[in-house]
């Protein structure tokens, strides 16, 4: 079966989460966009270049690229659980789950911001969940503040991952007021030399209305469909068999997977909250929680007993993405 195979950690697993992962986006394959305009970064850096990446692709080219971009994120992301030993043993549950939330809904399926940015995201846990066995850790931090900077460059919600920051020196470290303030150092790094050059090219009007989200009112109306809502519901239930199923490791699993959860949890909160800093708020944005949802199902799928329950519930959740793409 497919859990079964994937809590195996063997390289015959690479190619069936590359399949898999086809399979749960064949129906945008049958039903493609007659166009597609990406917008792959914020105005703050398509104003300054004056290039709109992308823009040359046709609808089948930008789908193959996010179908190749969201499997080098399922590895990456795979590779850092692993790691870290997050789940008590090697093996494919990550990628697994992480191609299926990707699959979720149509516009993850293409090219948008969110979805580079998740690059980014996966490359700041690995760094995150190393954080509690350092000794010194304020270049990391400085260098986490200026990667989360680079992040709000192409997505601008992304910015609200310096709190992420903060939240996990609350976790893994004992309060330094130097830890504290080097991520808003290295983060205003980038920002200032950005302002620079908007200043020395004569532009420093639009450089002070990349802040403009700052100001929007909140909440920003989301829509979504009865569909929206329907095929989320398995995953939903999976979510609370993962907190049965943690209620019975966490306190037998060691210190640092228990601050790790801790910080996953605000992860997502952070990102659940932050939607009201776009203008036009899309589903997409929704993609930023990916990473850490894919990781809390992974933990289940890899730890619970019942091969018939969980068998069934993640056959449940790939027929229902299927299901509703060509619905």
């Amino acid at each position: 079966m497919i859990i079964s195979q994937h809590r195996k950690f063997t390289p015959v697993n690479i190619v069936l989460v590359s399949a898999i992962g086809l399979v749960l986006c064949l129906g945008i394959f049958f039903d493609l966009p007659e166009h597609i305009t990406p917008v792959l970064f914020e105005p703050a850096i398509n104003n300054l270049i004056g290039i709109r990446l992308g823009t040359g692709l046709s609808p089948g080219e930008n789908v193959m690229i996010t179908l190749a971009l969201t499997l080098l994120q399922a590895f990456f992301l795979n590779r850092t659980v692993n790691n870290f030993n997050l789940l008590g043993k090697p093996n494919f549950t990550p990628a697994l789950m992480y191609m299926t939330l990707v699959s979720l809904f149509t516009p993850f399926l293409v090219l948008s911001p969110p979805l580079i940015c998740n690059f980014i995201a996966i490359w700041m846990l690995g760094k995150l969940f190393n954080i509690y066995k350092q000794h010194d850790i304020k270049g990391l931090m400085f260098d986490l503040g200026m990667i989360v900077a680079i992040g709000s460059l192409i997505y601008f919600p992304f910015m609200v991952m310096i709190i992420l920051l903060w939240i996990s020196l609350l976790i893994f470290r004992p309060f330094n007021w130097r830890e504290w303030i080097t991520p808003l150092l290295g983060f205003s790094t980038v920002y200032f030399l950005l302002g620079v050059i908007y200043y020395w090219i004569g532009r420093f009007q639009e450089f002070i209305a990349v802040f403009k989200p700052l100001g929007y009112a909140f909440p920003t109306e989301l829509s979504l469909d009865m569909y929206d809502y329907l095929v989320i519901v398995p995953i939903v239930v999976a979510l609370l068999l993962f907190l049965v199923v943690l209620k019975e490791h966490f306190f037998k699993s060691v210190v640092h997977l228990r601050k790790s959860f801790q910080l996953l949890f605000f992860m997502v909160l952070l990102t659940l909250g932050a939607f009201y800093l776009n203008r036009h708020i899309t589903i997409n944005h929704f993609l930023l929680c990916a990473p850490s949802i894919a990781i809390y199902l992974s933990f289940y799928f890899t730890n619970s007993k019942s091969k018939w329950v969980y068998e069934t519930l993640y056959l449940t959740i790939a027929a229902a993405i299927i299901y509703f793409q060509f619905v």
